[in-house]
């Protein structure tokens, strides 16, 4: 199958450029091949009313294409597909973090796609994860926190089954046309925090599931190392 130079199971080129924008703690731009999503982690002084006086802060996403992400404009109110991705954004972090030393605080994670082309919702829990931890190190460093609350690194990758095939990181030419399609949301010792996975059409066998995961685990350091190396390399504000 011609992926463009690519096999079933390699992943685009993952880049990760931090502090792209100056106001937010963490902000990165996070580029899946052509898809291209701005991510930036914001702190808020209060956490939401069912959370207030419980020594706890919380982690949630929002979650939006820009009107030219696609060949045809999205309008700038998204509900449906956008209020979705966002929920799993929002559970993603909050698994990579230790809520009680985070305080009571609120970090909200804006991802808005600049380009879509495939694999957005994963791009945007791996970009996500780097603001977030751009923005608890930022809390360190003004002496608001005494470590960093950060306990998993967690990334995401998508598979589909397009022909019979399982293919790692699909882009929209092969995912609009995929009998399957599947989101592994995973930390860096290759543990489980959310799997999706929908047929479009005919239900898909057990095995391929199993082959997808195995694929997507075997990709995985490329995209954790991109992650780290942002860190290590990046601008911070």
């Amino acid at each position: 199958m011609n992926r463009v130079g690519r096999g079933p199971r390699d992943v685009r080129e993952v880049r990760i450029r931090t502090g792209v924008q100056r106001d937010p703690a963490g902000s990165v731009e996070v580029t899946f091949g052509q898809t291209v999503v701005i991510v930036a982690a914001t702190v808020g002084a209060s956490v939401p009313p069912w959370l207030q006086g419980k020594s706890q802060g919380w982690v949630t996403a929002e979650y939006a294409m820009l009107p030219g992400a696609t060949p045809e404009r999205q309008g700038r109110v998204q509900k449906g597909r956008s209020e979705e991705i966002q929920r799993l954004v929002g559970r993603s972090l909050r698994a990579a973090v230790d809520l009680k030393a985070l305080g009571e605080r609120l970090v909200t994670v804006d991802c808005d796609v600049l380009q879509a082309d495939g694999g957005t919702r994963c791009a945007s829990i791996t970009g996500g994860w780097v603001a977030l931890a751009m923005a608890c190190r930022r809390l360190m460093d003004r002496g608001l926190l005494a470590a960093s609350p950060i306990r998993h690194q967690v990334c995401a990758l998508s598979a589909a089954i397009v022909d019979g095939e399982v293919l790692v990181d699909p882009d929209y030419s092969e995912d609009h046309r995929a009998q399957a399609d599947l989101n592994f949301v995973m930390t860096a010792d290759g543990r489980l925090v959310e799997v999706q996975g929908t047929a479009e059409g005919d239900p898909f066998p057990e095995d391929l599931l199993r082959v997808a995961l195995a694929r997507v685990r075997e990709a995985l350091p490329g995209v954790l190392e991109a992650q780290r190396r942002a860190l290590q390399e990046g601008r911070f504000p």
